[in-house]
């Protein structure tokens, strides 16, 4: 389970500290005005919100700057919390639009999960667009995407010649998988790789999804093999290699603005749709970087990474 999910699965009980998390105890959805839609005081404004990781604070700084390049007049309320409470935010007005995940998003609408046999990007696009919420909708999706992966360091992807996951089935018997205990369980993880690649590690053992222990044991070589989130810092930082998955066993994660209907326009339209057209995953995961290693303000990094693209 990714940490989209896990903020997903978080207890509506638990959120008024997620909430006080946000900096000095502030409610990110409190707000002095009492509009007719529970939004904004000006109709025209659009509320712009992010779950609470930094790499959603970050898209959501990125679609604000590229709105107001445009013309439009952007209000932030960052740092909301998990996805049941944003999506109420999204429905009664409190927020207008959200960077989300096409795979997640599709997991927490859907009754049972994901349905069977969809994955790629397009699959889970057609199935997110028949249970989104009433008075919302998706825009293009990018080809950014923040999913689960199989990651190797540079020697190990030289040593075994690995490009792909279905490089790994002669060689797995060799290796030393890690990742989130979960892994073990889950289609998309142990059981899919054994059915769709013939994949079968020696070993595999249990760490954390995505986190530190597990980025540490691939580093240190106690794995050879690593769970790991496509756009984690990490990656980058150490020249680790993820392997592509041509059958798509992992769920597709596509990253696509959330918007309620009211609030989009012409205008709202052609400014994100340019702006996930620009979006990869590898500009993403250097732009987060910068974020969570270099530790730059999301602003900033936001501001370079749409004057790079020609955004603003």
């Amino acid at each position: 389970m990714n940490r989209r999910n896990l903020l997903g699965l978080a207890l509506v009980g638990s959120l008024t500290a997620s909430l006080a998390a946000c900096g000095g105890g502030e409610d990110p959805l409190a707000t002095d005005a009492t509009p007719a839609d529970g939004g904004s005081a000006d109709a025209s404004t659009v509320i712009v919100g992010s779950a609470n990781f930094p790499e959603s604070e970050l898209l959501a700084e990125m679609y604000s700057q590229v709105l107001e390049a445009r013309g439009v007049t952007v209000q932030r309320r960052f740092n909301i919390g998990a996805r049941e409470l944003y999506l109420k935010a999204l429905q009664d007005g409190s927020i207008d639009l959200m960077p989300e995940y096409n795979g997640a998003l599709l997991t927490a609408l859907s009754s049972g999960g994901a349905p069977e046999g969809v994955s790629t990007p397009e699959q889970v696009l057609d199935a997110l667009k028949d249970v989104l919420p009433e008075g919302t909708e998706v825009l293009e999706q990018s080809s950014a995407q923040d999913k689960d992966s199989l990651t190797v360091t540079s020697e190990t992807q030289s040593k075994y010649n690995l490009t792909s996951i279905a490089d790994l089935a002669p060689v797995a018997g060799e290796l030393v998988a890690g990742g989130s205990p979960e892994f073990q369980e889950r289609y998309q993880g142990l059981v899919g790789l054994k059915e769709l690649y013939g994949v079968e590690f020696a070993e595999f053992r249990p760490l954390d999804p995505g986190g530190p222990l597990t980025v540490n044991a691939l580093k240190e070589g106690s794995i050879q093999v690593a769970n790991l989130f496509t756009t984690d810092s990490a990656i980058e930082v150490n020249g680790f290699v993820v392997l592509e998955d041509p059958k798509s066993l992992f769920l597709a994660e596509n990253i696509l603005p959330l918007i309620r209907s009211s609030k989009n326009s012409d205008t709202v339209t052609e400014a994100l749709n340019a702006f996930s057209a620009k979006l990869t995953t590898e500009n993403l995961t250097q732009a987060l970087a910068k974020v969570q290693v270099d530790k730059q303000q999301s602003a900033a990094v936001a501001q370079e990474f749409l004057s790079a693209n020609g955004l603003v």
